[in-house]
């Protein structure tokens, strides 16, 4: 066996990508291959199940072959997935019974606000630290329970089972012998009660879902079966998983209460280590669970951006003004610095701090020389402006631990970033000058990937232990503010401005 070393399956929003690590955490090979979007109604997500199962399997056996590898060389599989997508399938055939309803997806908004106008959000909020949105796997789930032709009497008979990304590609890779999750990704289903570690039978009688169709919750580093030995030449056991964004604060290292990471992908997600007791947030924050390891919960509140890098795609393939996403810094930097366009990119409502499921994107400030480069800012700084807001959510909830204070700095802020915009260091720059504070960007960015292999090593006996995991984290590069103050001001006054404007409540 190659010492060490681990297949990571990060299945994402709009990609899903396979990476070999070694213990060292050096890449030994990689795959990435995007799959289909569906919009079947506005506020309607989709994705064909199959066509993420199928390319799961290209993904891992291209990397497999880039590293020069075989399934008796790899250690464990570790899986991270994009968190609060559903899918329901027949336990008998394996087949799901409808595309699988997308994390973005807004199409239970009403059962959600019927629920809360019945007085039931104090009650979800309590047991499972999250609100009442159509953002969570629940209602998503009670949909398809109500609205797929036959799939209740199936459930009721038994016959169904109910996953997220996870949890479905756990059940293919081990030919349906395991139906299983971890805590991670149960925390994000409005069904789970995080401090009991236990789903909910007050909850999902709410929500008229029954329990048979409900996976094993298990530790994030944890036995979950092995993949059928004729996928990859032979079996290779699943050792860890996690929700991308758990999998990323793993993977940055995060495991001292008061470090807090951000990661920017399809959209941007801040969480703050809170320790082994779960804090309630007064400022809409989620209460969620960080990981699990050996039987012990650590907490984290999260902060929920819908859209980031979705505001740079909309500029590529909704209006056209760019081709790479990469330009968009170059675009940005040489932006009329006069004019004050600010895009508010609630293309599918705003999450934290606001949960408005109706607001919708808005562009204000528009002159007859706004052109694409002023677009480019706006969308760009909007990323900055909503993590703004997540961060000082989490100084005011959790002012005791000083969210995200580090050694480093003396007890200012340190930011740890990944994700594919953190590439960008025109972007990271105007992050550090919005929150007055430095950014980090390490030298691995997909720290999602490396999150799911931590821990699939780890339960393989094969990687260090997060002591010395995170003594081995590496600073790429560290960018201080520079901003002048009262500019820094002036923006953040504009920002919030247009969304006061933009909410629906």
């Amino acid at each position: 066996m190659t010492s060490g070393a681990i297949l990571a399956i990060d299945q994402g929003t709009t990609s899903t990508r396979a990476m070999i690590f070694d213990v060292e955490t050096r890449v030994l090979g990689q795959a990435q291959e995007e799959f289909e979007q569906h919009y079947p109604r506005p506020g309607w997500v989709e994705h064909e199940p199959e066509d993420i199962w199928q390319g799961t399997l290209a993904v891992a056996r291209r990397a497999l072959e880039a590293a020069g590898l075989g399934a008796g060389d790899v250690a464990a599989i570790g899986i991270t997935n994009q968190r609060e997508t559903v899918v329901l399938w027949d336990r008998r055939s394996g087949k799901a019974l409808h595309r699988a309803i997308v994390w973005q997806d807004r199409r239970t908004a009403e059962l959600c606000q019927r629920l809360k106008e019945q007085g039931h959000e104090p009650t979800f909020t309590e047991r499972t630290g999250l609100l009442l949105d159509p953002y969570f796997s629940g209602t998503k789930l009670a949909w398809l329970l109500d609205n797929v032709e036959g799939a209740r009497a199936a459930a009721e008979a038994g016959h169904l089972a109910f996953g997220t990304i996870d949890c479905f590609l756990i059940w293919r890779l081990t030919g349906g012998r395991v139906h299983a999750t971890d805590a991670t990704n149960a925390s994000r289903t409005l069904l789970y009660d995080i401090r009991r570690n236990a789903w909910d039978e007050e909850l999902l009688g709410l929500l008229n879902i029954p329990a048979s169709l409900l996976p094993e919750v298990r530790d994030s580093a944890a036995d979950f079966g092995a993949a059928e030995p004729g996928l990859f030449g032979g079996p290779i056991a699943i050792g860890g998983v996690a929700g991308d964004q758990q999998a990323a604060t793993v993977g940055q290292a995060c495991f001292e209460p008061g470090m807090v990471k951000s990661t920017y992908g399809t959209g941007c997600f801040a969480l703050v280590n809170t320790g082994g007791e779960p804090v309630a947030s007064k400022h809409r924050l989620l209460t969620t669970i960080a990981y699990r390891l050996d039987g012990r919960t650590t907490y984290a509140l999260e902060g929920s951006i819908f859209v980031a890098g979705a505001a740079v795609q909309w500029l590529r393939d909704g209006l056209g003004l760019i081709r790479q996403a990469a330009e968009t810094g170059a675009l940005a930097a040489a932006a009329d610095p006069l004019q004050q366009v600010v895009l508010v990119p609630a293309f599918v409502g705003l999450g934290a701090p606001h949960w408005d499921a109706e607001a919708r994107g808005a562009l204000f400030g528009l002159t007859r020389n706004t052109g694409p480069k002023e677009l480019a800012l706006a969308a760009l700084e909007s990323v900055a402006f909503q993590t703004y807001d997540l961060v000082e959510c989490m100084h005011a909830d959790w002012h005791t631990g000083a969210a995200g204070r580090g050694r480093e700095t003396g007890g200012d802020m340190v930011l740890r970033v990944d994700g594919g915009m953190t590439a960008s260091d025109w972007t990271l720059q105007r992050l550090a000058d919005i929150l007055a504070a430095p950014v980090d960007r390490p030298t691995v960015l997909e720290t999602t990937a490396l999150g799911a292999a931590w821990l699939a090593g780890r339960q393989a006996g094969v990687w260090p232990d997060r002591q010395e995991f995170g003594r081995r984290w590496q600073l790429d590069r560290r960018f201080e503010p520079q901003m002048d103050e009262m500019q820094r001001r002036r923006r953040l006054a504009l920002w919030h401005d247009a969304v006061r404007r933009t909410l629906t409540a």
